[in-house]
Formats: structure tokens, C-alpha cells, sequence
């Protein structure tokens, strides 16, 4: 009797010990998955910041379009106004002509072309601003569509980081190690890309 409670007893002490070599050994088959965690901070940190470098060139877009429209439509004031003072330049000149063939007081054809000669030195001045604020309009377009391009370009790298975070969770959660390698690759090909357009594309 005695016996047996013993046998039980040690079957009972063989089980816990094979239970608690089980635990070990699947700890140490898993260890691995703790660095696959470590992994995915560290992407997900990455993701962060090329989500902000995004966001950056969004709002440089958007800033850009904005001046681009106010240059656009104070170019187009200017245009209205240089068009104004052409007409006033035409009539004043075709008074100077009917004024001559009359036979008028030289002193009043000779108001009229003091006039004629202000309005073009306005209108050449009008033309010059007109002309200056559509090239600042070209220029603010030309830094929004490459900011533009630039964000489309790092949102790459934003998507390879969200993806390579997705498979290294269900690395986790599937415990197959290939995958924790191809999310490893895919978060070096978006740090590959997020440093080309950051770094070597100004």
C-alpha cells in the first residue's frame, strides 16, 4: 500500500517534471517571437515617421496651391487694370489725332500726350507686376506638384511599413519565423525608399 501511494507519488513528481521541461522547452522554441516584438516597435516608430514626413509634404502641397491662387488672381487684377489703362491710352490718342486735325491749341494736344505718355509708362509697369506675380504663381506650382510627388513617394514607404507591422503580428500570432523575414524585408525596402526621397531627392 505504501508502496503504491510512492509509485503514485513519484508518477505524480515525473509528470510535473516532464510538464515544467515541456514549458521550458517551447520558452526556448519561442524566444525568438520576443525579438520579433522588438522588431515591430522599432517599424512601427519608422511608420510614424514617415507618416509625419508625409504629412509635411501634404500640407507643403496645399500651401503652395493656396499662394499659386492668390498670385493667379492678383496677376489677373493687374491684367484688368493694365487692360484699363490701354483703352484710356487709346482714347487719349485718338484725341490727340482729332485734336491735330482741327487745328487745336498746341497746348491742349500737348496735354494729351503727356497723358499718352503716362499710361504707357503705367501700363509698362502694370505688365511688369502682372508678369512677376504669374511667375511666382508657376513657381509656388511647381513646389506643390513636387511636394506632391514627394508625398506620393514616401506614402510608399508609410504602406510598406504598415504592411510589414501586419505580418510581423501574424508572425506572432502564427509563430512561423519566414514571415518575421519578409516583414523584416519590406521594412528595409520602405526605409530604403523613405531615405531616398527624404535624403537624395532635395
Amino acid at each position: 500500500m505504501a508502496n503504491d501511494q510512492i509509485n503514485q507519488l513519484q508518477e505524480l513528481v515525473n509528470v510535473i517534471k516532464a510538464d515544467q521541461a515541456d514549458q521550458k522547452a517551447e520558452k526556448t522554441r519561442n524566444a525568438w517571437t520576443k525579438y520579433v516584438s522588438l522588431s515591430m516597435i522599432f517599424i512601427a516608430v519608422f511608420a510614424a515617421a514617415a507618416g509625419q514626413k508625409g504629412g509635411g509634404y501634404s500640407s507643403t502641397t496645399m500651401k503652395q496651391l493656396n499662394e499659386a491662387t492668390f498670385f493667379e488672381g492678383a496677376a489677373s487684377d493687374q491684367w484688368a487694370y493694365f487692360q484699363s489703362k490701354s483703352v484710356k491710352l487709346t482714347l487719349c490718342e485718338m484725341e490727340v489725332d482729332r485734336l491735330t486735325e482741327a487745328g487745336a491749341d498746341g497746348k491742349i494736344i500737348q496735354s494729351y500726350k503727356s497723358k499718352v505718355e503716362r499710361y504707357e509708362k503705367e501700363r509698362k509697369e502694370i505688365s511688369q507686376k502682372a508678369t512677376d506675380l504669374e511667375k511666382k504663381r508657376d513657381e509656388a506650382r511647381s513646389l506643390a506638384v513636387q511636394a506632391s510627388e514627394l508625398g506620393r513617394k514616401i506614402g510608399v514607404a508609410s504602406t510598406l511599413f504598415q504592411v510589414a507591422i501586419a505580418i510581423g503580428g501574424v508572425c506572432l500570432i502564427v509563430k512561423k519565423r519566414w514571415l518575421w523575414g519578409v516583414s523584416l524585408a519590406l521594412s528595409v525596402l520602405a526605409t530604403a525608399q523613405f531615405v531616398y526621397v527624404v535624403y537624395l531627392l532635395k
